[in-house]
């Protein structure tokens, strides 16, 4: 019989692949970005606003000691997480991420979306393309060429029927047109978590960002315990880990925000999932969806949090809280 091993959250922002010093130039255009900027109310605010109302104390995030701190302590989490997927060696690996108009656009932006071709193909576009000074760039950045990476293609065919049969209605690709790659909640994984080991993936893709048909965190959680059933439903004697990434906050820090759903994630159980504040889920912090989607995973499973690490990038506020963690 099948089973669930290893639950594994991430984060997966490109501070994750950068040194502070790139942080501060990603910072210097957050008056430009192309993502809505939102206070910590959920409403919608331009960058000088935020900055006028952001606290005296933000600008001491960006003490340079402090944030290379901050640095060393993101590679930490990330080699915890790399070692937690290296020591439970899985057979597959149910992968959870949201897509940002890398693969789906508004001609179709599906809510719910599972990838089940033989492999899975990585190209240096979008959010994954270096576009800041060369001299910046991290050894650690996503790589600059083409690439695939391998698919569990059988079991995600299998996982879309049980989707299915169990009351939910997924999408799929199985394969992408030509010069179409991956999003990057995808590249991260194998590009940064599988250290010494590329174990094949079920690509599940869920819309977070865009209105308006955003999956709510209580059926985020619903599809993942659906996902806990159907891989225990499944005969062979497979393990199985599944990995979110995505969040927490951004593109403005949001401490408290960050801390309650570390705390939902802690007590465990499916409820509390309602109580997120819908208003507050805007702009990147609705990526805390796709960790919604791994707690009905691994509901039951022990959790443990390796660590929660606040990233600012300007005096305003701007950047990503970033955690870590694993069930077992």
């Amino acid at each position: 019989m099948a089973k669930i091993v290893l639950g594994v959250g991430s984060s997966h922002s490109p501070i994750l692949l950068m040194e502070p010093k790139a942080w501060l130039e990603r910072g210097a255009v957050d008056d430009k970005t192309r993502f809505t900027l939102f206070d910590n109310d959920g409403e919608q605010i331009k960058y000088a606003d935020l900055l006028a109302k952001a606290p005296p104390q933000t600008e001491a995030e960006l003490d340079p000691v402090l944030m290379q701190q901050r640095h060393e302590a993101n590679e930490a989490g990330i080699r915890a997480v790399a070692k937690a997927l290296s020591d439970a060696d899985p057979d597959v690996i149910i992968a959870i991420g949201d897509d940002q108009r890398e693969v789906f656009h508004d001609e179709n932006m599906p809510a719910l979306s599972v990838y089940w071709g033989e492999t899975l193909p990585y190209l240096p576009q979008g959010i994954m393309k270096w576009k800041y000074a060369d001299e910046l760039r991290s050894e650690k950045w996503y790589p600059q060429e083409a690439l695939n990476f391998p698919v569990n293609a059988k079991l995600a065919e299998r996982l879309i029927g049980d989707l299915c049969e169990m009351g939910f209605d997924p999408s799929h690709s199985k394969f992408y047109p030509e010069g179409q790659g991956m999003s990057h909640s995808f590249g991260y994984i194998y590009h940064r978590l599988m250290i010494e080991k590329v174990w094949p993936l079920i690509p599940i893709s869920i819309n977070a960002y865009y209105p308006p048909n955003q999956i709510s965190p209580l059926r985020a959680f619903d599809i993942g315990e659906a996902i806990r059933r159907a891989v225990k439903s499944w005969p062979e004697d497979i393990r199985v880990a599944v990995v979110a990434t995505g969040g927490l906050s951004h593109f403005v820090v949001d401490e408290q925000l960050d801390n309650m759903f570390l705390d939902i994630l802690r007590e465990g159980g499916r409820e509390s999932h309602a109580t997120l504040p819908r208003k507050r889920l805007q702009s990147g912090n609705s990526e805390l969806r796709c960790w919604s989607m791994l707690a009905g995973a691994v509901d039951g499973m022990t959790f443990d949090l390796i660590d929660y690490v606040p990233c600012y990038r300007t005096p305003a506020g701007t950047g990503c809280g970033i955690a870590f963690a694993t069930w077992r």
